[in-house]
């Protein structure tokens, strides 16, 4: 994706994979060990499910843990990695826009029942993108949690690390998770932690105060949304580079975010450029990550008859600054004919 720099130059702020014809050719062995879901639709279920298992209506399911001993983004053959119909695709229009759509069977990496899911990519005002991901639960009662895993360098793809970048979070509250980053079912205030950007904070600033082991330090955390009790678009989160003077804010349908700096990023990408821990951050709008074992959750479990959909709109807006970040909601008005 590429925004407007200080009103003219254009600067690609997806951080991703080499090109799509040469990873290909490059990685067509070793798409199986992808670990960094780059601008993928990750699912059936996105994020980590606890021991890769869950009940459901009496019957109990075992998943494919390819996070041992956890189910990571759907599995090891999870929507990241799948081949997806081309519905419809049009851009002769103000609006263009894309729909996919793919065909989920029943026992796919153990989940239940048959699930048809449809993305549409559309493009509102030259720097304003929707994606609205919608599920169908054909025949059984399923769990469904789509995300969009962007990574996103407002300072350029091959600009270094964001850790300079300001963040904004509407989210009064966290799930904290255990060292297999599982959520404990606890919801707490972000109120005095580092995980407080209720108020825009450079991620550096806060991330001084996180707990400190043998991983990279850095943030993945879900948080749980302000207004998330509904299925309206609300302002989740708003992050600006002063490397580049771009702004951007995400509003979205969903009840969380999970906030991660790429804290193991370590590939080859665009262009060639080596990205490394702290390249990029994902801003990933979802439900709570292993919603199917608490409760206490907001529920992921579509029924048949039910239509699951999930609204995201990054929204490139140049009002933003270091001082003053202006806030507004985006807006999804498309008609797909």
């Amino acid at each position: 994706m590429l925004a407007s720099h200080m009103a003219s130059d254009l600067v690609s702020i997806i951080v991703a994979a080499t090109y799509l014809a040469s990873f290909l050719k490059i990685h067509k062995n070793s798409l199986q060990n992808d670990t960094q879901y780059f601008g993928a639709i990750v699912g059936r279920v996105v994020n980590r499910i606890g021991g890769a298992q869950f009940t459901l209506n009496g019957v109990h399911y075992k998943l494919d843990a390819n996070e041992k001993p956890n189910m990571l983004h759907g599995g090891r053959k999870g929507f990241s990695l799948l081949t997806w119909n081309v519905e419809k695709y049009v851009k002769d229009r103000a609006n263009p826009f894309i729909v996919l759509s793919y065909y989920s069977h029943d026992g796919e990496e153990g989940f239940p029942g048959n699930l048809l899911v449809r993305v549409t990519y559309a493009l509102l005002e030259p720097y304003k993108l929707s994606v609205i991901m919608e599920a169908e639960a054909l025949n059984k009662a399923t769990p469904v949690n789509l995300a969009q895993h962007s990574y996103w360098n407002l300072g350029g793809h091959n600009s270094g690390d964001v850790l300079s970048d300001t963040v904004q979070i509407f989210g009064l509250h966290y799930t904290p998770a255990n060292n297999q980053l599982i959520p404990t079912g606890e919801i707490l205030f972000v109120k005095g932690t580092p995980y407080d950007f209720l108020k825009p904070h450079k991620i550096q600033s806060q991330m001084k105060g996180l707990p400190r082991g043998g991983a990279p330090s850095g943030y993945n955390v879900n948080y749980a949304l302000d207004e998330g009790k509904d299925h309206k678009l609300k302002l989740a989160a708003i992050a600006y580079s002063k490397k580049t003077g771009i702004g951007m804010m995400i509003s979205t349908s969903a009840p969380g975010l999970q906030f991660y700096t790429a804290n193991y990023l370590n590939v080859t990408g665009k262009g060639g450029y080596v990205y490394q821990s702290h390249a990029a951050y994902c801003s990933e709008t979802q439900g709570f990550p292993d919603a199917v074992n608490h409760p206490n959750f907001p529920s992921t479990i579509v029924n048949p008859g039910d239509l699951y959909v999930h609204n995201i709109c990054p929204d490139l807006n140049q009002q933003i600054n270091e001082t003053h970040f202006h806030v507004k909601h985006c807006s999804v008005t498309l008609t797909i004919t």
